[in-house]
């Protein structure tokens, strides 16, 4: 047992970080204090209310702690920690994608483009964006009205006649100089200021430069203004637009048996880019104060970057901790975040938007819970397991008539799916099309170096009949853990239709076949067909870029810049193609030798 009355006395009066581990020397919770004593000393008491903290502080084995100098470097620290380690107790906000970006670049010619991950590139961003839809419709509208390049630097730099683009009015074509320099950067500075929200300024300028036009008789000059003028007049009726409010984020919040929802509305230049719903993973009997504060930290320390953050936070009621938390949001951004509280106006109106986004997607989130978990259910009692169903592991193989092999293994915890843990491997060193063969790579590379036993699935499924069952029975023949996974194949039967499938269960060798309708086969289709999906989905990129792959690519002492060099003198890769030893080698910088070996790997030689 923990002393914790010997621990107690050493534990100082002072600001930190306390890590509880159980016996399995894993961390179990993160929190922290302003008074380490005084806030451990609470989790001891002898009546303790939360069935939370009982469960939790009947685990502990030892407690660690790290001193800070004040509460926000420990807010700070501790999602750090809940990052790092995932401890069971805490909130954990399951959701790592970047977002989206529209990104203006630097260039003498510059490209808008969408732009997700770290911000390296050296030009404007605009967002973030909810998703990759909202970015690719603004482009698209941006495109009609402003003409610039989208295209990457690598097809640019090789032009030397307009594209399609320039054809279809998409692109003033700079890369061949049918732009000047200074329209096009005229172009690009009334796109940033429609980024920006300043619409009114841009058709000020645009009316300002048709009237000069007419007045010039450049009547269809006058014409093509006009035109944008009606278009940028659309897409502001199309958007919404707050008239008070540059850049906020407003946070709905719903709570409702053990089930959370977060609904952000992200407001940039007064305009409404989308919004997004989340679902952190909550240990039951968790207060609403500390999700949302979990929420907050772990979304905006993690999720954002300094250049994505709002200067203000809008949620529906006061935060204990409100202003430690936006301390250390500030802190991360390097400019004041304010947490305000909505009661009236146009932010009251938002907020009241969000919050009945957030109790639907609550209503949403529990109907699916309760299904998923009358399917787990019945996955337990058909085969028979003692223990409820917390990891289950599907495998798929996909390839191309023996080419480009990709394994996929899909993971579902105790609610479904969890795509953090999906992995695809690369399949080397096989005969192309001996599945057997593939299935073997996947499973040792998945289970052979496997130290976690968390990580350790109750039940495996193997896509296919019992030969694809029996790689997977060897592999596990020498299994050094306690825990033994279930292997269970899912063969589709001769129609290879859905709901006709045969389970086999490797340790006692009997198949079951069950009613179309049974929830316990939904879920076992539902972790096949997401194995299939994964694995042709990395099989189909893999395909796409050995067919688009540049002969140039196979020539070895050909790198980079020596590629571009043929391709702007010879007029792009058709050019290369036809052009003769001779034609290539007056190319600056190939030499005869390197000439030949172009020639030949073009022409298959």
């Amino acid at each position: 047992m923990f002393d914790a009355k010997t621990f107690l006395k050493q534990v100082p009066h002072q600001p930190g970080v306390y890590r509880m581990i159980n016996a399995a020397e894993q961390v179990i919770y993160v929190g922290k204090a302003k008074d380490l004593r005084a806030r451990l000393s609470s989790y001891f008491r002898a009546n303790v209310d939360s069935v939370k903290t009982r469960s939790l502080v009947s685990q502990i084995e030892q407690v660690e702690y790290t001193l800070t100098h004040s509460e926000t470097e420990a807010l700070i620290l501790e999602n750090n920690l809940i990052k790092q380690f995932l401890p069971r107790y805490n909130v954990l906000l399951r959701d790592d994608k970047s977002y989206p970006y529209i990104l203006i670049s630097d260039h003498k010619h510059p490209r808008i483009s969408s732009h997700r991950g770290p911000r390296k590139s050296g030009g404007q961003y605009f967002g973030p964006y909810p998703n990759a839809g909202a970015v690719w419709q603004s482009l698209k509208s941006l495109q009609k009205i402003f003409p610039i390049r989208q295209c990457e630097d690598g097809f640019y730099r090789a032009r030397t006649r307009p594209c399609l683009q320039y054809q279809l009015k998409l692109c003033s074509a700079p890369c061949v100089g049918k732009i000047s320099d200074e329209e096009y950067q005229q172009q690009v500075r009334l796109a940033s200021l429609f980024l920006q929200g300043k619409d009114q300024q841009v058709i000020d300028n645009l009316v300002q430069r048709m009237t000069q036009a007419s007045e010039a008789l450049q009547f269809e000059q006058a014409a093509q203004l006009r035109d944008k003028i009606i278009a940028l007049r659309k897409v502001q009726e199309q958007q919404s637009v707050s008239g008070e409010h540059d850049e906020m984020d407003i946070i709905g919040f719903a709570y409702s048996h053990g089930v959370a929802a977060v609904h952000v509305l992200f407001v940039r230049q007064q305009k409404v880019l989308g919004s997004k719903a989340y679902f952190p993973k909550v240990p039951a009997d968790t207060e609403e104060s500390e999700i949302l504060s979990a929420f907050l930290l772990q979304f905006y320390l993690d999720g954002y970057g300094t250049q994505q953050m709002p200067r203000e936070i809008v949620i529906a009621k006061p935060l204990p901790e409100a202003d430690a938390v936006a301390a250390a949001i500030s802190e991360i951004a390097g400019r004041k975040v304010r947490i305000t509280y909505a009661q009236r106006g146009e932010k009251a109106q938002y907020l009241s938007l969000a919050q009945k986004n957030a109790q639907l997607s609550c209503d949403n989130k529990q109907s699916l819970s309760q299904k998923m978990a009358l399917r787990y259910q019945q996955l337990q009692q058909l085969l028979q397991l003692e223990q409820p169903i917390t990891r289950m592991e599907c495998f798929d193989i996909s390839h191309t008539m023996g080419q480009a092999t990709i394994a996929s293994c899909v993971v579902f915890d105790g609610q479904g799916p969890y795509k953090a843990e999906y992995r695809r491997y690369n399949v080397t060193g096989i005969t192309g099309g001996d599945d057997y063969a593939a299935m073997q790579f996947a499973l040792d590379k998945r289970y052979t170096k496997l130290q976690d036993a968390e990580k350790i699935p109750d039940i495996i499924f193997i896509d296919g009949g019992q030969g694809q069952l029996n790689i997977a029975i060897a592999q596990f023949s020498n299994w050094p853990h306690a825990k033994m996974p279930l292997l269970v194949g899912v063969a589709k039967g001769t129609s290879r239709k859905p709901g006709l499938e045969t389970l086999i269960l490797a340790q006692s060798g009997r198949s079951i076949n069950l009613p179309a309708d049974a929830p316990a086969l939904h879920l076992i289709q539902q972790i096949r067909d997401e194995a299939h999906r994964f694995a042709i989905t990395g099989h189909r990129n893999k395909r796409g870029k050995a067919l688009i792959k540049s002969p140039l690519e196979q020539v070895k002492g050909i790198g980079e810049k020596r590629r571009q060099a043929l391709l702007q003198y010879l007029g792009g890769l058709q050019g290369v193609m036809r052009a003769s030893v001779t034609e290539l080698s007056s190319v600056p910088g190939i030499s005869k030798a390197q000439a030949e070996k172009i020639y030949h790997a073009c022409h298959n030689k």
